[in-house]
């Protein structure tokens, strides 16, 4: 009787569905955790092993494209969704603003501001991969330490010249390129973490992601007091129409606004 009396009261909390994998999605999960309106389910793609798994339910793997996610949104009663996946997870989030036109439930993105360059920052800037890739050799550096994830290796694979550096916490699978050292690690890192690595391995190259955020930013700072440049891959925009929050806190204003689609979350 006890379990069906949380059933009925779970069925009348609107139904908070997290595309995750961002601390900005664990966040968000921990708000909602014990908030009397919602429910949360967190959903984290798979792609790494032994995830740091959110309070709430958690789901772990693909939905099967758009009509899946739009399938699991409606079957599972979805009032919200809110995609904090990485800023660069393009994909991901271009489904979920297919799933949203198909439903009709709302979508929110929640992006942490991207990070701009201060004084005695020296940043190149890349549309893509690929275009970071052919920029490359123009700058001539000889070591490289390459933190734009282990998924994006592949299109630095047909650099020869380059010592490359990765940092990732699972090893990397395909193709990769031939001059390459894999530390097997797990963040975050302290500067003082990235002043020693940037020195010991006499890196002369940074190249990132806009991923944004505080946590992985110290190595940018290592790079600014070492005199380091920095190849900088700006990131994808979000989906034309889709509505964005900054901040958690942005995030849970606009779960409280009420609209047409979701009927508010009172």
């Amino acid at each position: 009787m006890a379990a069906d009396r949380h059933v009925r009261a779970d069925r009348h909390r609107a139904h908070v569905l997290i595309l995750g994998g961002t601390t900005e999605a664990r966040r968000l999960a921990e708000a909602l955790e014990h908030h009397p309106a919602y429910r949360v389910t967190t959903s984290l793609a798979g792609r790494v092993t032994a995830p740091v798994l959110p309070p709430g339910e958690t789901r772990i793997g693909g939905f099967g494209g758009v009509a899946g996610l739009a399938g699991w949104i409606v079957g599972h009663d979805v009032t919200h969704v809110v995609d904090a996946t990485h800023p660069f997870a393009e994909r991901m989030s271009f489904h979920a603003s297919e799933a949203e036109a198909l439903t009709g439930v709302p979508l929110l993105a929640l992006r942490r501001p991207g990070w701009t360059p201060g004084p005695g920052d020296a940043w190149t800037f890349a549309d893509s991969l690929a275009g970071a890739a052919a920029l490359l050799p123009e700058l001539d550096a000889r070591r490289v330490f390459l933190t734009t994830g282990r998924m994006g290796l592949h299109t630095f694979a047909h650099l020869t010249g380059p010592w490359f550096l990765v940092r990732s916490v699972d090893p990397p699978a395909g193709p990769v390129p031939p001059r390459l050292e894999v530390l097997l690690e797990r963040g975050p890192f302290t500067l003082e973490d990235e002043r020693e690595l940037l020195a010991r391995h006499r890196i002369d190259l940074l190249v990132t992601k806009d991923s944004g955020g505080s946590a992985t930013a110290p190595k940018l700072t290592a790079a600014r007091e070492a005199g380091i440049p920095v190849l900088v891959v700006r990131r994808p925009a979000v989906p034309e129409g889709v509505a964005e929050a900054p901040s958690v806190e942005a995030a849970l204003r606009w779960l409280d606004t009420p609209s047409p689609a979701a009927g508010g979350a009172d």
